[in-house]
């Protein structure tokens, strides 16, 4: 099979997916004549996908795609195969499953890690009572008045922006534009429209915190998600004509590295530090941040990384009721019982049940990954790589 034929009939396969399950394709930029075809054929079965998925990866070596590209295509191409599957009604181990879909093998984390989480959190919030409620007592007092939420998001966009095109150079007509939303299982979600544009939606149900804005500006937008997409729209698609690289599928390994990308969006741009610069931004709208304790209390927290995970392990893997899943996350995430429903939303939802060990999982790797160059050029180089290179998950290790 020829590569653009290949390339072709992958575009299609993952655009299928769509008329499964709205919202599995979570960005195509190519032709929209092709998007058309998909959604005026009849509806696809999950089994004939998941073949199809198959059949095409024993077209990759004869294909005459680069070694790169066609390593790319094979774990994308498994991927959608065990998306499938579970759709057909396979059975599928919920570690496999994890496995298939983002290139990574999860196991549970130690609760050891999650103690001394709390100890040295404990040390940046002193003061009596249990730290759940002196957690609970700070996060309130760094909410974001709602109707300030518009012009707090504008500013860090602004500020990052800035920064980004500093050091990440973005084409000239790139634009996000920032709704509000309510009624979601995430905080933030971009939506990626193509031409270097991008609506981000924030989630309002969730109260939005002044420690946790400028981490999901950076995350969505600059040198986020946002940032990636018209980086890799320029090179990889305009430039080096990849048009696998047009489309964006959940539960593929190209989320896994999108996600550990993003979450490491502010410490790449900004770095250590990154408290005292939020301070001067709120203080510039006149909001009180401390800037040194978020800073402080989010290091301290740094350990508390996969517990997540294991609740996704406590729910998929050895099947535990949600009312002992939130216990859990309660426990060890300290996340209010309203919060911990939140989260178990978003764990139980079939689309996105997987989708938190791209969080864990993508920002170890990537963390562990920048963290090899030895100095702070490198590790910028290193994130420069990740914007504009179709890696993943195996090649990092």
């Amino acid at each position: 099979m020829h590569a653009d034929t290949l390339v072709h009939d992958y575009l299609v396969l993952g655009l299928s997916f769509d008329r499964l399950e709205e919202g599995f394709v979570d960005a195509y930029t190519g032709d929209p004549a092709l998007r058309r075809q998909v959604e005026n054929a009849p509806p696809p079965e999950p089994r004939a996908l998941a073949r199809r998925a198959a059949e095409l990866r024993t077209e990759l070596p004869s294909s005459g795609l680069s070694e790169d590209r066609a390593a790319f295509l094979d774990v994308h191409l498994r991927a959608l195969e065990t998306s499938a599957r579970k759709l057909a009604g396979d059975e599928i181990g919920f570690v496999d499953e994890v496995h298939d879909y983002f290139d990574v093998a999860i196991a549970p984390g130690d609760t050891d890690d999650y103690r001394e989480a709390h100890r040295l959190m404990g040390e940046v919030l002193a003061g009596a009572g249990p730290l759940g409620e002196r957690v609970r007592a700070h996060r309130v007092a760094d909410e974001i008045p709602p109707e300030r939420l518009a012009e707090c998001v504008e500013a860090f966009s602004s500020a990052l922006r800035d920064k980004v095109r500093g050091r990440y150079p973005l084409p000239d007509t790139e634009k996000v534009t920032y709704e509000v939303v309510g009624d979601k299982p995430w905080s933030g979600f971009n939506y990626y429209l193509g031409d270097y544009r991008s609506t981000v939606a924030i989630n309002s149900d969730l109260k939005q915190h002044m420690a946790h804005l400028p981490h999901l500006i950076a995350h969505e937008s600059y040198p986020g998600h946002h940032t990636e997409h018209c980086r890799k729209e320029a090179g990889l698609v305009r430039g080096a004509g990849q048009a696998e690289q047009t489309l964006f599928v959940v539960n593929t390994p190209q989320c896994l590295m999108a996600e550990g990308l993003a979450d490491l969006a502010l410490e790449s741009i900004v770095g250590p530090g990154w408290g005292v610069w939020a301070q001067e931004i709120y203080a510039d709208l006149g909001l009180r941040f401390d800037g040194e304790r978020a800073e402080a209390l989010q290091t301290a927290s740094a350990k508390l990384l996969g517990v997540r995970q294991d609740a996704a392990l406590l729910l998929h893997d050895e099947h535990r009721s949600q009312d002992d899943v939130a216990a859990f996350l309660g426990q060890w995430s300290l996340a209010t019982p309203e919060r911990a429903r939140q989260m178990l939303r978003f764990l139980s939802s079939p689309l996105w049940r997987a989708y938190t060990s791209t969080y864990v999982e993508g920002y170890r790797l990537l963390h562990s990954w920048l963290h090899r160059a030895d100095s702070a050029d490198g590790r910028a180089d290193r994130f420069e790589r990740l914007l504009d290179e179709p890696l993943i998950p195996s090649q990092l290790r």
